[in-house]
């Protein structure tokens, strides 16, 4: 109601405040401002803009803003009308109190020149604040015995203003016996007193009620009034009596401090201030005095200390009561201190250990301790408990004494400790609990053997290997500790190859590594298997074994041996015949190799190196067997020369090579026709050769000429002449043997060595050409042995006993050759067709060689222009009608062939021992049989 009537003012005194701002202002020199308290949220303070000498819209372009130095903001900047105005309510007597006057400095910041400004604004106060008293109801006693002039001082009331605003004086309400001075104190309060006008007469009137009401200078005037009740006490005849002679009171210890517990009672059977009863607490040695507060005035008793029950379970508090004029009474409170659960409980450990055998049995005793809770009754049971899944238990002892013992046995492997957590937890509601934590090693004993991460092992090691290597390493692991798990390594006694163990192996005894002592040879054994044992340093100790295989992987250190062909005794090299009609891929012989090696080193390649001829032979990479490339002509020499290379597949690869001499002829007699030729050393030019054949030719041609005259003109001269005959015969004896020849030696040549000879040109060369042998001729006629021609004399293919037999040709036998049965083959052919793998021809083959070889030796000695020896006619005696089977060399090898699975065996070609009949079809008419 009072709102509207204060609104006209207050704008009068904001006005009347920024004038005198701005009359200051422009007095002193600097920026000041007033403003009025508890002004609203933006009320005009001043125009900082026209007193910064700026105009509205400079105020932002310029920075300003106010500068507080850790204040509250309580002023701000209006940028659209450049004024500042309030950022809030503002309360003088908040902010100042009773100072006066109420100054609030701050600077004004121009951010483009950081240029301050100060400023500085009252707050000028406002009336809003009444006098109050610091009690609105004052009671005063006074004896009915008191003379007049008596002076009561009284409550004086403040007022929060200043100036005319604050208190100003007091009034007293109208009465009989009392009046109202005011006393000026030397701080300018004013103090008021109330004084005795007239005598009191207590049975007149008791009680006097008075109001004592102060004002302010305000407009308008503020006011505040306090009731005082003067009490008229008679003579003082009575003392203080307590409700109660003794006092009791329960109290829970955890009551927060402040609290009344208890309020004491007197009462005085007098009147006034004879009745007036204060009470006082006796001090006392203990610290009860100290734990609570008595209120002298009302008797109340609060808690002036937090209580503990732990300390002290009760108090006894002594108090007395005193009436206005001194007499006293006495009376005791005793306060029971109630226990709360605000204690956890406590843990002493009486004996522990830190280390437990992992072998100990069940019922160990690890630890002992004792548990106690300094609170009482249900909140001082305590209980223990152990996490579980652990191997131990507690044991409760007396005296809430408590044993940790084990309950089952321990393994070190699996924990080699335990934190074991011992949780207590008292009954009260709700439980209090605490934790306690006793580590625990288990020491290791030695039940754990090494153990091996695999049941066996393999190792690899290259043959040829350096002695010391390393082999392998193995590794045993034994879950205990220290010495129980030092690991000490050894190999297994055991004999290879009637040697110990330790002469090809040794063991590092600590690490596990295996070294070799041996060089190993893949070829003399593949594996090694032998046992390592692996044991531990307890006591006792403890072992443990594994398998090891060592598997020698080959290396290429052999190269391939070739069987076939071999090389003849007597350094000679072996020949191959080949007709000269083959057709191409006619097989012409095999090469037969192997490789003692294993795997890829023992792959065998066949390649051509070398040969006189080339395009005319090939060679199977994989096969050996060497086939006609094109069909024979006339052009090609009668005599070939092939180097062939056997290679394996190592790394690096090795290799073998072996000559090969190939003939182009049907038989045996077509080569000693031409042996010569086929005897010239392979390292002539072929133009050399070529020339040398052509006078070969010319020669014999003339030779054979002059033969054949010759002997016919002896042989008509022989019957009319036999005188002539024999002294024709006398006169050869002198003359060589190679020279010259009977006429039936000669017929006999004639007959069965009958030739076409002719000269060929291809390319400029000359090639000789030997038709097919006839084999229904014989090689020496009966008159030959009759006349025992010297030129004859060596030859043993017969005897000559019948000088008169006639001479008869024998029909031809074909005992001396061998059966297609008969010929080495493979174990599972006995034909040996062009497919097979060995050549189908090697008995011609090894009759060639043993011409060769013979009729070169006798060539080179001169004796025999036809290269035969005595009585072979360059035939060795190998080759004889007494030659058997059994001569032939057995090829047949288990070989191993890169890219099939067949093996080469002797198990089902056997060859037929029956040796061929004597003769070559020029028995005797006699029927006799010849010499063997």
């Amino acid at each position: 109601m009072a709102a509207p009537p204060r609104l006209p003012l207050r704008r009068r005194l904001i006005f009347l405040c920024l004038l005198w701002a701005t009359l200051w202002e422009t007095g002193a020199g600097h920026i000041r401002y007033s403003v009025a308290e508890e002004s609203e949220k933006g009320s005009f303070v001043g125009n900082i803009a026209k007193d910064l000498g700026l105009e509205r819209e400079e105020l932002a372009e310029r920075g300003v803003r106010i500068v507080s130095r850790g204040r509250t903001q309580l002023f701000a900047v209006n940028p659209r009308s450049g004024s500042l105005v309030t950022a809030g309510r503002i309360d003088r007597e908040e902010l100042c109190a009773q100072s006066a006057p109420c100054l609030v400095n701050f600077n004004i910041l121009l951010e483009d020149k950081l240029n301050l400004y100060s400023v500085e604004v009252e707050i000028t106060d406002i009336n809003d604040n009444s006098p109050r008293f610091g009690a609105e109801e004052l009671e005063v006693k006074i004896s009915e015995t008191t003379t007049p002039g008596f002076r009561i001082p009284l409550k004086s009331a403040h007022d929060a203003d200043v100036g005319d605003n604050a208190l100003q004086k007091y009034q007293l309400s109208p009465n009989d016996h009392f009046s109202l001075d005011v006393l000026h104190g030397a701080d300018g309060n004013k103090y008021p007193e109330l004084e005795l006008e007239r005598t009191l007469d207590r049975e007149e009137e008791a009680v006097h009620h008075l109001v004592l009401t102060a004002l302010d200078g305000g407009d308008p005037v503020r006011s505040g009034t306090s009731r005082i009740r003067v009490m008229i006490q008679d003579v003082n005849d009575n003392a203080p009596v307590f409700t109660q002679p003794e006092y009791r009171v329960s109290v829970p210890e955890n009551m927060p401090v402040g609290t009344r517990i208890l309020t004491v009672t007197a009462t005085d059977a007098d009147e006034g201030y004879n009745a007036r009863v204060s009470y006082f607490q006796e001090k006392t040695p203990d610290k009860t005095s100290e734990v609570f507060e008595l209120q002298s005035t009302s008797g109340e008793i609060t808690i002036k200390r937090s209580l503990d029950y732990e300390d002290a379970k009760f108090h006894e508090i002594d108090i007395e009561a005193h009436d206005g004029p001194g007499l006293l009474t006495r009376t005791k409170v005793i306060v029971t201190v109630l226990d709360v659960n605000d204690n956890a409980p406590e843990f002493y450990m009486t004996s522990a250990s830190s280390l437990v055998p992992e072998d100990s049995p069940p019922g160990t005793i690890i630890a002992l301790f004792n548990v106690h809770d300094r609170d009482s009754g249900q909140n001082a049971f305590v209980t223990c408990s152990l996490p579980e899944n652990l191997p131990f238990k507690l044991e409760k002892s007396v005296d809430n004494y408590y044993r940790l013992v084990t309950n089952r046995a321990l393994d070190r492997e699996e924990f080699s400790s335990y934190n074991i957590t011992v949780t207590t937890k008292d009954g009260g509601n709700p439980p209090l609990s605490r934790d306690v934590y006793i580590l625990l090693q288990v020491a290791d004993i030695n039940d754990n053997p090494p153990t091996f991460s695999s049941k066996s092992y393999s190792a690899y090691i290259p043959e040829n290997n350096p002695r010391g290597a390393s082999i392998f390493s193995i590794k045993a692991y034994d879950p205990d500790s220290a010495d129980n798990a030092h690991v000490i390594y050894k190999l297994a006694e055991y004999t290879l190859q009637g040697a110990p163990l330790s002469s090809y192996v040794s063991i590092n005894s600590d690490t596990g590594v295996i070294y070799a002592l041996h060089s190993f040879d893949y070829e003399q054994f593949r594996e090694l298997q032998f046992w390592v044992t692996a044991s531990d340093s307890g006591k006792p100790p403890l072992s443990s074994n594994v398998s090891l295989i060592i598997f020698v992987l080959d290396q290429n250190d052999n190269a391939p041996e070739i069987l076939y062909p071999t090389t003849p005794m007597d350094d000679s090299t072996g020949v191959e015949l080949t007709p000269p009609s083959a057709e191409p891929g006619y097989l012409v012989t095999k090469v037969v190799a192997v490789d003692k090696d294993s795997g890829q080193n023992a792959w065998l390649s066949y390649r051509l190196l070398k040969a006189s001829e080339p395009g005319l032979f090939t060679i199977g990479l994989h096969t050996g067997e060497v086939r006609t490339a094109r069909a024979l002509l006339d052009r090609d020499a009668l005599k070939q020369n092939l180097v062939v290379g056997v290679q394996d597949h190592g790394h690096p690869p090795l290799s073998a090579t072996v000559t090969l001499t190939v003939a182009v002829a049907n038989s045996i007699p077509d080569v000693l026709a031409d042996l010569g030729s086929i005897i010239a050393p392979a390292n002539q030019e072929d133009s050399d050769l070529t020339l040398y054949l052509v006078v070969a030719v010319a020669v014999v041609s003339c030779v054979f000429l002059a033969f054949v005259i010759i002997l016919l003109a002896l042989r008509l001269l022989r019957c009319r002449k036999s005188s002539l005959l024999q002294a024709s015969d006398v006169g050869f004896v002198g003359l060589p043997a190679s020279n010259f020849l009977g006429v039936e030696g000669v017929q006999a040549f004639l007959q069965t060595y009958s030739h076409e000879v002719s000269l060929t040109a291809d390319s400029g060369k000359s090639h000789l050409i030997f038709p097919q042998p006839n084999y229904a001729d014989t090689l020496i006629s009966h008159e030959s042995c009759e006349k025992n021609d010297p030129l004859l004399a060596s030859i043993d293919f017969h005897e000559c006993k019948d000088e008169s037999s006639s001479v008869q040709q024998a029909p031809p036998n074909t005992d001396w050759r061998f059966s297609q049965g008969q010929r080495p083959g493979t174990s599972s052919s006995q034909n040996g067709d062009e497919t097979g793998t060995w050549p189908n021809n090697q008995f011609d083959t090894e009759m060639l060689q043993a011409m060769i070889l013979a009729s070169a030796s006798e060539a080179a000695d001169g004796s025999s222009t036809l290269g035969g020896g005595a009585g072979t006619m360059g035939l060795s005696a190998r080759y004889g009608p007494q030659f058997t089977l059994q001569h032939v060399p057995d090829y047949r090898q288990n070989v191993y062939i890169p890219g099939s699975n067949a093996t080469l065996t002797s198990a089902a070609g056997k060859r037929d021992a029956k040796a061929p009949a004597g003769g070559n079809g020029n028995k005797k008419k006699s029927g006799k049989k010849e010499k063997k």
